[in-house]
């Protein structure tokens, strides 16, 4: 059966979020009430962005929204499956962490590469195809070194004015194709993740952070969204995950499929699910992209879980 469709598929790309789409979902647990986030002294600040600060938490309205937090990796049932998906379309992943991070995640080390057609890292600016480097572009030489420090001196300054129960380190990390920003920091243990999860359901600190940010840079040709628990990511407009249907173009593939959890306005995985040279699929966990892979590419499967 499989070598008679096998032609049927071959112009045919199925393109695949990680987070929530290729690994479980990470969840994050209700913990206890924690202290209300307290601002410093206005008087010892830089007061414009203090003004900002302060300005952002003026409502503290809580969200029910939950964000992803550990790194899961992939089930041996999942990633047996792309395999034999592989036979009968060309499929890839686009994430916007970088490499490293979904090598962890869907294997171990270069094996990754092998495994998929196409790997878009980073939301296409690190692209992969059939395991060799193809390009990788940087967001200093796009945005320019004086912008790109006015937007991390801004961060830090904003940063610097929090008072949340606890701060790590790697506030900032810098990738090739955007900033990672983090409030509480990178480095913070699972447990401080959690708390700070808590923390910012009820005082929307990231989102008041964009927020502040969107003020400040209007203009200047950024664009933000939403990340994982701790942070959130900056790029410059167009460098969301569509950037990587640009590097496809000479494929000539005749349908794009895409399957993405984040895919509501707001979602890292919007504008690629709505963009017209994709055809987006919602998924709500692996099983879920499994059953509607099996639903269009594997018919005489689909009564499998």
């Amino acid at each position: 059966m499989a070598g008679t469709q096998l032609p049927q598929y071959r112009d045919t790309l199925c393109l695949f979020d990680v987070d929530g789409t290729l690994t479980p979902a990470r969840q994050c647990r209700q913990l206890p009430i924690l202290p209300q986030l307290a601002l410093p002294d206005p008087s010892k600040f830089y007061s414009p962005l203090l003004q900002l600060v302060q300005e952002a938490y003026q409502s503290k309205t809580a969200t029910c929204d939950i964000h992803n937090c550990q790194t899961q990796k992939v089930d041996p049932e999942v990633d047996s499956f792309l395999q034999d998906l592989r036979q009968r379309v060309k499929i890839g992943v686009v994430g916007g962490s970088d490499y490293a991070k979904i090598a962890e995640q869907l294997g171990e080390g270069d094996e990754v590469v092998q495994k998929f057609d196409y790997i878009f890292a980073e939301n296409g600016t690190v692209q992969y195809k059939e395991g060799q480097l193809l390009t990788r572009q940087a967001i200093q030489n796009h945005l320019g070194e004086e912008l790109l420090q006015e937007l991390i001196n801004f961060c830090l300054m904003y940063i610097a004015l929090l008072k949340l129960p606890k701060k790590r380190g790697t506030f900032i990390e810098f990738r090739n194709g955007m900033l990672n920003i983090s409030p509480i920091g990178r480095s913070c243990t699972q447990e401080e993740r959690l708390e700070f999860c808590e923390l910012d359901k009820r005082e929307k600190i990231k989102e008041n952070f964009v927020a502040a940010l969107k003020k400040e840079f209007a203009g200047k040709g950024l664009q933000f969204t939403r990340g994982g628990m701790i942070s959130f990511d900056i790029f410059p407009e167009g460098w969301d995950k569509r950037f990587c249907l640009d590097a496809l173009a000479d494929e000539k593939f005749s349908t794009i499929h895409f399957f993405g959890n984040e895919t509501s306005p707001g979602g890292n995985d919007y504008e690629i699910y709505s963009d017209p040279r994709t055809i987006g699929h919602t998924v709500a966990s692996p099983e879920d992209t499994l059953r509607r892979c099996r639903e269009l590419f594997f018919p005489e499967r689909n009564h499998e879980i």
